[in-house]
């Protein structure tokens, strides 16, 4: 059995990662969920605890279990991260090193882990310059990037910008595990 750290992040795209995560328990993977509190105001943890059978991290500082250090923990039995979906701001916090909640703070302390970054975001977000140089800066720290594909986003605009199809995403975990 492989252990899949599931991130997620403030997308509307996050509804998804349920489906996701229920994939890869039904696939025999245990998937620990981290989420940021942006990505709980587009779906509860209630909703990937019932889905995965494992508790849902949020807050850095809930004193779970005393005997370990939550974040170190989950990165260390880790044998893959996914970020789906990866927001502009979870890509930057990444790229320049940023561990101001329980999801980077996770990411600083894995290694030797594959990590799967999944970005979803409006298109002119995904295309400025700032958060294309992140995404390359995360290319060169050695993350996997699945591309957005293009669609008609949540505002309403078309173009690249929404996360990938499951399937796509999918794969992606299959080639590490």
């Amino acid at each position: 059995m492989k252990n899949i750290v599931l991130g997620i992040t403030g997308s509307i795209s996050a509804y998804k990662a349920a489906d996701i995560a229920n994939a890869l328990t039904k696939e025999g993977s245990s998937v620990y969920t981290v989420m940021t509190r942006a990505a709980e105001r587009f779906i509860t943890p209630l909703t990937l605890q019932t889905l995965t059978k494992n508790k849902v991290y949020t807050d850095m500082f809930e004193l779970d279990e005393p005997s370990q250090v939550a974040h170190i923990a989950l990165a260390s039995k880790a044998d893959l991260v996914l970020i789906a979906p990866a927001s502009a701001d979870i890509i930057a916090k990444l790229a320049c090193g940023i561990a101001d909640d329980m999801l980077t703070s996770v990411m600083l302390a894995v290694k030797d882990t594959p990590v799967i970054v999944c970005p979803a975001m409006n298109t002119n977000m995904y295309e400025n310059p700032v958060t294309q140089k992140n995404i390359r800066t995360l290319k060169e720290y050695g993350f996997e990037i699945v591309e957005p594909r293009e669609a008609m986003l949540a505002c309403g605009t078309k173009g690249k910008g929404a996360l990938a199809e499951q399937e796509r995403i999918l794969e992606a975990v299959h080639k590490y595990l």
